[in-house]
């Protein structure tokens, strides 16, 4: 683009305060990855504790374990998801209407209130509650951090940066996983769930003061504030400027004119996300039943009142096998990041739709099931187990990461966090539905069936990403996003 006034900013080399903001962004998505898989951990602590260990939690047991079990297990895994939903539409539009950094570190401050309050909950409701408050800023984190991180990113390391604020969360799962452990290891289990939930707002509360500190993005001072000065304080601090000399302002005029043209690229970063996290938080939910197999279960076989020791230990050791597929994916994270400005997003974001189908297909083919139940593999178990856990790292190295950086790109400046929070919205909903719905389709159907669902899934995700979403790679934020602007004397 030949009137571009940020091309000082996008030949810019790798600065520490591209790191900085890096840091900053990124462990809002550390806390976001801990607190929504911790949740299945303390979930795993009450009910286990009262199966095997004979105790009940007062305030939790009692719904966890009861005549509405169902509907509060439900409700209790699901309630920072649908609030993320809400904090991914409404934190979308205000980043757009009122800027990104006046609303930078509000979202932050949700997550740690509502992290630190769960550890002090004191029945299941009040848990629900304040996961809830967490929620809105798991969501509000996505479309902010990601747009601030790509409008000041240069092109060279654009997707690498974006990419890597988002492998925040393959740490933050470690660290859950970690946490997990050692509590229910160490700490009788009404006391385990609760540091399980209160280190979650440590991340988060680092980045706070951090947060409130960055500048508005330049881009966002020039084009859409038209405030020049601005955008040349907010240039300085990459330690580079801009170039203008006259007003310029983006000229996408509203609502009805951002749709018509990016309605299609719309369908294409929503589309994928939905289908994306229907694959991604459904087989989180199941992935102890293809376990089961090759691990065994760690509890005994009937209900039985272990000694706090014994139990300990088996939950510990069940809480690890349930985490086993995240260890898997973790280098999946990294290779996109480092992969994500040569291959390009569209083609690994291609590849790893393509890869689930096949890996999908293939366990699903391999399976040997009683109506619903899973009674073992026509191949080695430990073989299945491998493929299966392959998913894990195609889904990291592909659409998991890349559904998240490229709505960052393709979107124009005044509509770029809304763009965004619809396509990370459009994500969680499908989250929602699987968490409610996979539970009650392995009583019905089976995981044989949904497995191959998934599969076609993934085929359709790979049908949406060609021809619906475009290529950002080594291109100038205003050419990937076809800004339009406007210069007036």
């Amino acid at each position: 683009m030949s009137n571009n006034p940020f091309k000082s900013m996008d030949s810019l080399k790798l600065t520490f305060n591209h790191i900085k903001i890096w840091y900053t962004a990124g462990m809002g998505f550390f806390t976001d990855a801990y607190d929504l898989l911790v949740i299945s951990y303390i979930l795993a602590t009450f009910i286990d504790a009262y199966k095997y260990y004979g105790m009940s939690v007062p305030g939790f047991t009692n719904y966890l374990v009861g005549p509405n079990s169902d509907f509060w297990i439900g409700l209790l895994a699901s309630s920072a998801i649908i609030t993320a939903i809400l904090g991914q539409l409404i934190f979308g539009f205000l980043g757009d209407k009122l800027g990104r950094k006046s609303v930078y570190g509000v979202e932050a401050s949700l997550l740690t209130i509502g992290a630190l309050l769960s550890a002090f909950a004191w029945n299941l409701p009040s848990l629900i509650f304040f996961r809830s408050i967490m929620g809105l800023g798991i969501g509000g984190d996505y479309p902010i951090s990601a747009t601030i991180m790509s409008e000041y990113a240069n092109v060279k390391d654009r997707g690498k940066l974006i990419a890597l604020v988002f492998s925040n969360q393959a740490l933050g799962s470690l660290a859950a996983l970690a946490v997990g452990v050692i509590s229910v290891s160490i700490l009788p289990p009404d006391i385990a769930w609760r540091v399980m939930a209160g280190l979650g707002a440590i991340p988060a509360a680092t980045v706070i003061y951090l947060r409130r500190k960055v500048p508005e993005t330049p881009r966002y001072s020039l084009l859409v504030k038209g405030n020049i000065e601005e955008a040349k304080k907010a240039a300085k601090f990459l330690g580079t400027g801009i170039e203008v000399n006259s007003n310029v302002r983006s000229g996408i005029k509203g609502v009805s004119e951002f749709l018509s043209t990016y309605l299609p690229v719309l369908i294409g970063t929503a589309g994928t996300w939905f289908i994306l996290d229907i694959a991604f938080y459904g087989t989180g939910i199941y992935s102890s039943s293809a376990l089961a197999p090759v691990f065994g279960n760690p509890f005994p076989s009937h209900p039985t009142a272990l000694s706090l020791s014994e139990f300990q230990s088996d939950l510990a050791k069940a809480l690890f096998i349930g985490g086993v597929p995240f260890l898997v994916g973790f280098p999946g994270y990294f290779a996109a990041v480092a992969l994500l400005d040569k291959l390009g997003r569209k083609w690994i974001q291609l590849q790893g739709f393509i890869a689930m189908a096949i890996i999908y297909a293939v366990v699903s083919s391999v399976m040997i099931v009683n109506g619903t139940k899973v009674e073992g593999f026509s191949i080695p178990p430990t073989l299945a187990f491998i493929i299966y856990s392959l998913s894990y790292f195609f889904i990291d190295f592909g659409p998991n990461t890349t559904t998240f950086v490229i709505p960052a790109e393709v979107y124009p400046t005044k509509f770029r966090t809304t763009g965004h929070g619809i396509s990370a919205a459009s994500g969680k909903i499908g989250a929602a539905i699987t968490t409610y719905l996979f539970p009650s389709l392995i009583a019905t159907i089976g995981i044989k069936e949904i497995l191959i669902m998934l599969a076609i899934l993934s085929v359709i995700g790979g049908i949406i990403t060609y021809a619906f979403v475009p290529e950002p790679k080594m291109k100038p934020l205003e050419e990937a996003s076809r800004e339009k602007i406007e210069v007036s004397q």
